[in-house]
Parts: structure tokens; sequence; C-alpha cells
């Protein structure tokens, strides 16, 4: 499981200060332009300590900083995405950033509330160009590395009191420590997993929570990092790019789908709120009006179609992502190979993907020879949708609204959805399609629990 907007998974090209140009003074004049600057949400007057408090914060207030994570993503890119890794037990743990901790403690006014952002998300950027610049006050090459390890030895030494010194070794601060030396390693020609595989054994879980590592220590694993590399540990300059379309065929066939939770074989079932709905308003709504109709209309159209008993397809798709992307007419079928997450995975084409894609499609209805739990049919059509990507444009909704509709055309629907609305996943990832399908059993059995009464879902 990677949430998307995680800082945890980026990687250095992500946020390569070099890559990717940064005008703080405009900082304040652009955070306030975005969707979210308009939608801060109210604070409840109760106390601290109230659950009212902790249910705000974790709710409507989460979703709107995660609002605020996406349009900043989508103004500046995914690098943004570090300006709530606090220090301790903030919004994301053991991070280097001071001026934001939670939606609780730093959601407050909505002028002051904006101010943390700006704030924030300079304090993460000066992190990053001072990263940038301690990597480069190293200029080393794997290809004579007998003859620099001293120098490997005492970056990675400096790097580690750097991140002690900036998070304070609060809780996690070790997983951010990881990342920096990955990043570094990897600045200087060391291939990403070799990188983060090196650093793991390096360091070989001896960091702790809530405790700085002694001289010793930070010593003993600067050394066996420079001990560790060999020359021919650099990115293959002639390694083709996966195709993780394929990769995800592949892991698909070999789910173990019969296993996963089935609260959804209880019938029908009526929410007490509509999660769907309410997500779509609170999140998409702050970080854009009209991409929050669009998504509603989408919502009403399938819930309809749901109704009809209508078979999930291509066209199907298409005619709610027309309302999802705001275009005159259904948009096509991508015509080119695909990216995501950042570049980091690629989905191929072929003459026959539109057709393979509306095979997996059909799937997911309950009618086959081996009827599967709901969950796992839910599961598997989202995470296909997600990975033939079939639009050049909003896949991720689109992959969103196919799992909603194959719940409602069985007449169940969520009273929430925030486990999986914004968590990706990867297409080669075994374990992946089986916690997306714990996901929505969660949410199914919390569903039940709450629910009106049972019956068909909303229409």
């Amino acid at each position: 499981m990677i949430p998307e907007l995680a800082p945890g998974y980026l990687s250095w090209d992500e946020v390569d200060p070099a890559r990717h140009p940064f005008d703080g003074p405009s900082a304040a004049r652009v955070v306030h332009s975005l969707g979210p600057a308009r939608r801060v949400p109210r604070r409840p007057d109760v106390p601290f300590a109230d659950p009212a408090m902790s249910d705000w914060s974790w709710g409507e207030a989460k979703l709107w900083a995660d609002a605020m994570s996406h349009a900043l993503v989508e103004r500046y890119g995914r690098w943004t995405v570090g300006w709530r890794w606090s220090h301790d037990e903030g919004d994301y743990d053991g991070g280097p950033v001071g001026n934001w901790c939670c939606p609780r403690d730093s959601v407050t006014a909505p002028e002051e509330t904006l101010a943390r952002v700006v704030a924030a998300l300079c304090e993460w950027r000066e992190w990053l160009e001072s990263l940038a610049g301690w990597f480069e006050a190293y200029p080393l090459e794997l290809a004579v590395i007998e003859d620099q390890r001293i120098l490997w030895e005492h970056a990675a030494r400096n790097l580690i009191l750097q991140v002690v010194d900036r998070t304070g070794c609060g809780s996690g601060w070790h997983g951010h420590c990881r990342q920096v030396l990955t990043w570094f390693l990897g600045r200087w020609g060391v291939a990403p997993d070799v990188a983060q595989d090196l650093v793991d054994e390096a360091i070989g879980g001896r960091f702790r929570s809530w405790t700085g590592p002694d001289a010793v220590l930070v010593d003993d694993v600067a050394e066996r990092l420079a001990l560790s590399l060999r020359p021919d540990d650099g990115t293959p300059s002639a390694k083709p790019a996966p195709d993780h379309l394929k990769c995800w065929l592949t892991v698909r066939e070999t789910v173990p789908w019969q296993e996963a939770p089935d609260s959804g074989a209880d019938g029908p079932v009526i929410p007490s709120c509509d999660g769907a709905a309410e997500d779509i308003r609170a999140f998409d709504g702050a970080v854009d009006p009209a991409r929050a109709e669009g998504l509603l209309a989408a919502l009403e159209l399938l819930r309809a179609d749901a109704a009809r008993g209508a078979p999930l397809d291509f066209e199907l798709l298409r005619s709610w992502q027309q309302h999802v992307l705001g275009t005159p007419q259904p948009p096509p079928f991508r015509s080119s190979p695909a990216f995501a997450k950042g570049g980091r995975e690629r989905y191929g084409i072929s003459s026959n993907t539109r057709a393979h894609l509306d095979a997996c499609l059909a799937e997911s209805a309950n009618d086959t020879g081996q009827p599967l739990p709901l969950t796992a049919r839910a599961a598997r059509v989202h995470l296909d949708v997600c990975f033939f990507h079939p639009f050049d444009d909003g896949n991720a909704r689109s992959a969103f609204l196919a799992l909603i509709f194959v719940l409602a055309r069985e007449g169940v629907a969520l009273s929430g959805v925030g486990l999986f609305r914004r968590t990706a996943f990867q297409a080669d990832a075994p374990q992946d399609p089986l916690t997306l399908a714990r996901y929505i059993d969660i949410h199914l059995t919390e569903t039940r629990r709450t629910a009106a009464s049972p019956g068909p879902a909303p229409s």
C-alpha cells in the first residue's frame, strides 16, 4: 500500500530542486490562489480532547489537507507533498518540517492555516535544497569506488547527522534517514533498488524511534554503507523499462481472490450516509468545485446504470468519464503508452488492449462459473482500470467510480471510502489486491454496523 500523497515514497528525481523550479517569495500568492484556500474548514468550538475534535481532525480537516496537497502537486509537482512531513507523530511520522503538525493542531483560522501551509512548504523546499547542496559537496564516482570509499563514508555520516538534527529523532525519524541515504546513493549513480537494499543492510534495523544514534552507531552505519558499494551497482544504461500493465496481468492471475473477506455476501445495504458523495464534496470540492460537480454527476449516472443492471465495459466507463473530465464528447481510449506515479510505472498498449480491458471488466459480474466475493471483484476492477489506464487523464477517478459501480450493481453502498480513495497500489505487488479488498471490507463492515436499514443502495 502506498499513500499517493505520502512523502516517504518520493524518489530523488521527484524532489531534486534542480529539476523542479520553485519561487519561494511567490508561494503565499500561489497557495492563496488554490481552490482549497477558499474552503479552509471551520474548527469546532469544543475542547481539544473532545471526541468531536478528533472526528473533525480525521474527517473534514484531513480531507482538506489532502486536497491542499493535491492542489500543490498539480501546481508545482509531487515534491510538494513533503510539506506535511512533520516532526514526531504528525500527519506523517519523523519528518523534517516544524511548521505543520496535523489538522487538529494546525488547522485554525483560515489566514493562520494558510500561513502555516506556506511556511511548511518553504521549509520543506529549503530542506531539499540543503540536501542537494550536501550531495553536490561529495561528487563521487562508482567506477573508482576503491579510491573514494572514505569520501562515501564521510558523506553518509554527515547526512545521518543532518537528519538526526533536523528531525529531532522523534517517532519514525529513521524512515526519512533511510530515504535521504538512498537519495544520496541514487544521485551518484547507484541503481534505486540496489541503493535501498544497501542502506537497509547497513542500518540493519538499529535506528529506533525517539532515540538518537550514538557516534559509534553512526560511524558503523556509514562505514558499512561505503564498504558495501561496488562499481557495478550503477543503473544499467540499456535496461528496458518494464510494461507494468503486463506485470499487473501476471499478478492478476496469481492472486487468491477467493480468500478476500466477504461482507458483501450479506446482501444490499443502505448506508447511514453516502460516503462516496460526501468524500467527493469534501475532497474534490476543496480542490475545485467543477471537479466535484463532474464526479457527482458521474456518480449519479453510474448508480442509474447499476440499477438497470448495465454490463461494465469501456463504453460505460467513458460515458461517466465525460462528466469527470467535462469534455464535449466521451473521451477515447488512449493511443500511446501511459505513465503514472511520477513515471515509475509505464503501461504499454497494443491493438487488443481495449478488448482485453473489456474482457477483464466483464469478470466483475457475479455470473461467472466460480463466483468471487464482492470485495474481491470490486478491488479487481479498480486495479484493472488503474493499470490499463484507459484515459489520458482522470484514471484514478475512473477506477474509483468503477469500484463503486460494482458494489452498487449488487445494492451495496458505503458510508466511507477514505481507506482506498486516495491510496495508490503497485502493479507488480502481489499483496496489494487483497489489501484493497480488505479496505473495502472494513468500510462495508462499518457501513452495515451503522446502516439505516437493509435495502438497495442510494440512487
